[in-house]
């Protein structure tokens, strides 16, 4: 767990979120699924001006309406308080009432014409002989308002089918222009800057367009009582703009590590010139070396600080600004140089970086096999043993930063990776990257030996308790989902889920090898390619038949596999 002491900010509290609760009604046309929106009020504390779902608060007298409403069998205490919420809101923002008579029919206009929005709801359903229709509503996502905002909610986003025969009214204070659109054309318009709607209803509506009919979404949600997703976003600045991000995006556990409490302040945009801080002791340069293989190019970090000098890890390819730039970012106290592995994007340009210094630091790694490509040849000035760890210390002799060395052989047979012990952060080089999966090339490359890697570091997340993986490609992976028990807090810590999440996608891909390889058991590689990465675009088939081989020759060497 990251140190308190290295966080680049002072931190804050986030505002505690209010519980609420909010419901998409829905309708079938013959253009697809519509949704009914009402704007807010322009002079609402919260998202004034937005095209909304009817929603609120949750208030106490919901929970005690539960022997008022239907249920289904499955359906939780709080979920049914959720639903009887999201009833009561509809009714009160736009004369909605999902509610059945006596006899199963839906409330009437006469039904709801007879009630005061103003006064208690379900006592006066209740003397009408009103049922409120609680089991036909269903949870679609969760959505916990991201921590940088003043006023927060913890609002389940619920579905339910529209009622027939009732038309919405706007109450005229809180709701206004009541409107059904379909989810597509609610983005294109906000996209034209015509229908402002924010953050979560955007991702909402993005997953809802992808049902044709309300029977398909209702159908979907019915089949589990959870949310189909949980999210609190957080944002930084892309190029100055403020930026929101889900947990599954790419920038999302980079912004929970610079910013564990919601602060708006960190670039995300990618750059060469400058280096980015990332903790007051981990410092990321990239190199200007942007491509297919790259990503927007090779990450250089610098560990340490001005009191203990640095370890800079992966200068890169022999750029001589991007080099410059690194020395001169480490203030030219640089004390190690280690390479995560030999490839051309990260080893050769750590001579460049000691012909700077004037302490001359030696170069540490692992010497390329010989297996390794001509263009991978790397021979270090001193060799680092598995479990060895390289200490920085401050003028009073006080060890401050700890990088232990792992031995990960499997993209390349030379590769190793760093835990920062104090801060548990996984330096992972090329092992694993945030945006793509890492080429596994043969011979120099193994599918085996880089699945026990993975295995190795998921044991030590849990020894050092990492939350954060520094990757050689792309910004900084933290899989941080929220527990629910506790909304603030994450469900395993990021780094270990994310390496099993790739592991479980390494072995699906290598599934789908084994069945191509059985549909055609005298093809060629051209042949498996196209039935194994056929989720793929077929320009990139010629990279992915590398790491194919891999799958195959591991695929032969295990017992009990035949084609």
């Amino acid at each position: 767990m990251v140190r308190s002491t290295q966080l680049l900010h002072p931190q804050r509290a986030p505002a505690a979120p209010r519980p609420a609760a909010t419901v998409l009604l829905l309708r079938d046309s013959p253009q697809g699924i519509e949704v009914l929106m009402t704007r807010r009020s322009t002079t609402a504390s919260f998202a004034p001006g937005a095209y909304v779902f009817p929603g609120g608060g949750i208030d106490a007298a919901d929970a005690q309406a539960h022997g008022l409403s239907t249920r289904r069998d499955t359906q939780s205490d709080l979920h049914l308080t959720q639903a009887i919420a999201a009833i009561r809101e509809s009714f009160e923002e736009l004369g909605i009432l999902l509610a059945r008579r006596a006899d199963g029919s839906h409330a009437s206009a006469e039904d709801i014409a007879a009630l005061d929005r103003q006064a208690p709801f379900a006592p006066q359903c209740a003397a009408r002989g009103l049922t409120l229709a609680g089991a036909e509503v269903f949870v679609l996502a969760h959505w916990i308002t991201d921590r940088d905002l003043p006023r927060r909610f913890d609002v389940p986003f619920l579905i339910a089918r529209m009622p027939e025969e009732q038309e919405p009214e706007a109450d005229e204070s809180e709701q206004f222009e009541p409107l059904w659109i379909r989810p597509a054309e609610a983005l294109t318009r906000h996209e034209a800057g015509h229908f402002f709607i924010i953050f979560p209803t955007i991702r909402t509506l993005d997953r809802l367009k992808a049902h044709d009919t309300v029977e398909s979404v209702l159908n979907t949600c019915a089949a589990s009582e959870e949310p189909l997703f949980t999210s609190c976003p957080r944002a930084g600045l892309l190029n100055g703009a403020e930026s929101r991000h889900m947990e599954h995006e790419a920038p999302f556990g980079e912004l929970a590590l610079v910013s564990p409490d919601g602060q708006i302040n960190h670039e995300l945009g990618w750059q060469t010139e400058r280096p980015v801080p990332l903790l007051k002791n981990a410092v990321r340069l990239t190199a200007p070396n942007p491509g297919f293989m790259t990503g927007p190019g090779t990450n250089s970090y610098l560990i340490g600080d001005p009191t203990t000098g640095y370890i800079a890890i992966d200068p890169g390819p022999a750029e001589p600004e991007h080099i410059e730039r690194l020395w001169r970012a480490a203030g030219g106290d640089i004390r190690f140089i280690v390479c995560t592995h030999s490839h051309a994007d990260h080893s050769p340009g750590a001579p460049l970086l000691q012909a700077l210094c004037a302490n001359k630091p030696p170069i540490l790694g692992l010497p390329s096999a010989a297996t390794a490509r001509a263009n991978s040849h790397f021979i270090p000035e001193r060799c680092l043993a598995d479990n060895e760890r390289l200490a920085l210390k401050n003028t009073s002799g006080e060890t401050q930063h700890t990088l232990r060395v792992v031995h990960t052989p499997g993209h390349a047979a030379n590769h190793l990776c760093l835990v920062l012990e104090e801060d548990g952060l996984l330096i992972s080089g090329d092992h694993i990257l945030n945006g793509s999966t890492t080429v596994i090339d043969p011979p120099d490359g193994h599918m085996g030996n880089y699945l026990d890697s993975l295995d190795k570091l998921a044991a030590l997340c849990d020894e050092h308790h990492i939350d954060f993986i520094l990757p050689a490609h792309g910004y900084v992976l933290g899989d941080l989902r929220l527990s629910p028990d506790n909304r603030s807090a994450p469900l395993e810590g990021g780094a270990k889920a994310a390496v099993q999440h790739l592991k479980a996608h390494r072995l699906a891909r290598e599934a789908k090898v084994a069945r191509a390889m059985q549909a055609v058991p005298h093809g060629t590689m051209d042949d498996w390619v196209k039935l194994a990465y056929d989720d793929v675009p077929d320009r990139l088939w010629p990279v992915a038949k590398r790491s194919m081989l891999a799958h195959v020759e591991r695929l032969q060497s295990l017992s009990g596999f035949n084609l």
